[in-house]
């Protein structure tokens, strides 16, 4: 059966997959924006649905001072005798945890806390019931290793001391370590080569959980390193079985833009069959090689063509799971009525380092897409409310309207690295609402607002000045947001539609 990747779009790293029975449930990061750790559901593992989040409160996911590209990194995903368990690194408060719940669309457990430094941890159970937990971290002389310990993973307890089992297969910052057990071997899945263009997996297994392992002679089992073509930088992964006995591997890809190293909306998704050869080693998808189209035996039902188009009117009495804020919101600065999302802005900005500007916010999912918001209210002196394309708080691009002196304004602003520059400015006749509009394409942004009916372009910002490759050490990907700063605005609708 044919499907296309990626299957889920946008800003989605490091993908975990979990099965139970005919369900699949899969996490991805999430760094410093809130909620935390999206859950997708499945039944064929290309339909995915956002269904809930792991990290929804302060105490669990406290962001206070996280940096752009800090916070939540790789979690896992594993379902134990009742119980999903969700662990992941908060690189900028408390390190390596585990949260649970009997509930996946209910509410997880407080963190417990784990004793074990490093990023990426896993967890594993073994045929006796014991639990061990995976992660990576630096041995003795500093070089980047993988550590294994037994714990209780309600608690975060261990019960045996961490211990070093592998320096990986050769590549560079050997992370995202899995254990599974098939046939009487323990396998060590591993993410080599570092998550950009050189990034590959691989895989080496043991008859015994602390080692010594052996390495696939094929090795790396998947990467696109040193191979040109839209896809780049597969890795990351997760393997899972479905109840036909089938085995498939998810991991984490980009898009760049056309004709460039670079890439924006960032890392996504992506699904491939994997199989098992004679040697009892694993092959994936077309000899390590994944692609937008291909063919496996789905389980569930038919995949179906999906509409990814939004549209939010705020009727109901809860925001639309697919919102985000950066860092944890200040609360009393979101008033949802209904048919409105009343902004408060503060002193934060969208430019303010660590800070948490009033702006709700969705992943850009494809190159093609507009995006469309109706506002209404007074507008102060100072004021700046309207939509941005948000990477991180250094590399932004905002239209807004503003107030100066008398005059009433729309503006287009672009925050590059530490140069924060208005770069058009009209007057226009604020009659207490307006509409603001953003087009793009693999190349621009391009930024409307309306005037007595007509759209008119403001001005474009490009893509690549918002990539991961130009704004330095990033993990994360384009929103397409609503922002208030220094007074309130009220949202009337947002929508935003592939092209």
């Amino acid at each position: 059966m044919k499907y296309k990747n990626p299957i889920i779009p946008g800003f989605n790293p490091d993908p975990s997959i979990c099965r139970v029975g005919e369900d699949f449930y899969l996490v991805t990061s999430t760094f410093e924006f809130f909620p935390g750790v999206p859950i997708y559901h499945s039944k064929n593992l290309v339909n995915w649905e956002l269904i809930n989040y792991c990290l929804v409160t302060d105490t669990q996911l406290p962001l206070k001072g996280a940096e752009a590209s800090g916070g939540i990194y790789a979690p896992t995903i594993r379902y134990n005798d009742g119980v999903f368990f969700m662990t992941t690194t908060n690189v900028s408060n408390g390190g390596n945890f585990i949260v649970h719940t009997k509930d996946i669309y209910g509410k997880w457990s407080e963190p417990a806390y784990v004793d074990q430094g490093g990023i990426d941890p896993s967890l594993f159970w073994d045929d006796d019931g014991e639990c061990y937990f995976v992660s990576n971290g630096l041995d003795e002389q500093g070089r980047v290793s993988i550590f294994l310990c037994q714990l209780d993973p309600f608690t975060g307890k261990k019960h045996a001391p961490t211990t070093l089992i592998s320096y990986g297969c050769g590549g560079r910052y050997p992370e995202a370590p899995h254990i599974y057990k098939k046939d009487g071997y323990y396998y060590l899945m591993l993410a080599e080569g570092g998550t950009e263009y050189g990034h590959m997996e691989t895989m080496q297994r043991a008859k015994n959980i602390y080692g010594p392992y052996e390495k696939c002679p094929h090795n790396p089992i998947l990467s696109h390193r040193d191979t040109p073509g839209p896809i780049q930088a597969t890795g990351h992964a997760d393997i899972v079985q479905d109840q036909n006995g089938n085995w498939w591997l998810v991991c984490l890809a980009i898009r760049p833009i056309k004709n460039m190293q670079l890439h924006h909306i960032g890392r996504e998704s992506f699904l491939s069959p994997l199989i098992w050869n004679g040697d009892g080693w694993p092959v994936v998808g077309n000899d390590g090689k994944i692609d937008f189209e291909m063919e496996g035996p789905l389980p569930g039902p038919i995949p179906q063509l999906v509409s990814r188009d939004f549209y939010d009117s705020f009727d109901s009495d809860k925001l639309n799971l697919k919102w985000s804020f950066v860092r944890n919101p200040i609360r009393e600065n979101y008033i949802l009525e209904k048919g409105r999302l009343t902004l408060k802005g503060g002193n934060d900005g969208l430019s303010t380092r660590c800070g948490h500007p009033t702006m709700i916010a969705v992943r850009q999912e494809e190159f093609d897409v507009e995006m469309a918001a109706r506002l209404e209210g007074e507008i102060q002196c100072g004021q700046r409310s309207g939509i941005c394309a948000y990477y991180n708080n250094d590399y932004h691009y905002d239209i807004f309207v503003t107030k100066e002196q008398d005059d009433y304004k729309i503006c287009l602003r672009k925050q590059v690295a530490d140069i924060n520059v208005t770069v058009a400015s009209q007057k226009i006749d604020y009659k207490g609402n307006i509409k603001l509009k953003l087009v793009a394409n693999d190349e621009w942004y391009t930024f409307f607002y309306e005037n007595n009916g007509e759209l008119i372009e403001l001005g474009k910002g490009a893509t690549s000045l918002l990539a991961t490759e130009v704004n330095g050490r990033s993990f994360t990907g384009t929103f397409l947001g609503v922002f208030s700063e220094q007074g309130s605005i009220a949202v009337k609708s947002v929508t935003v539609k592939e092209l």
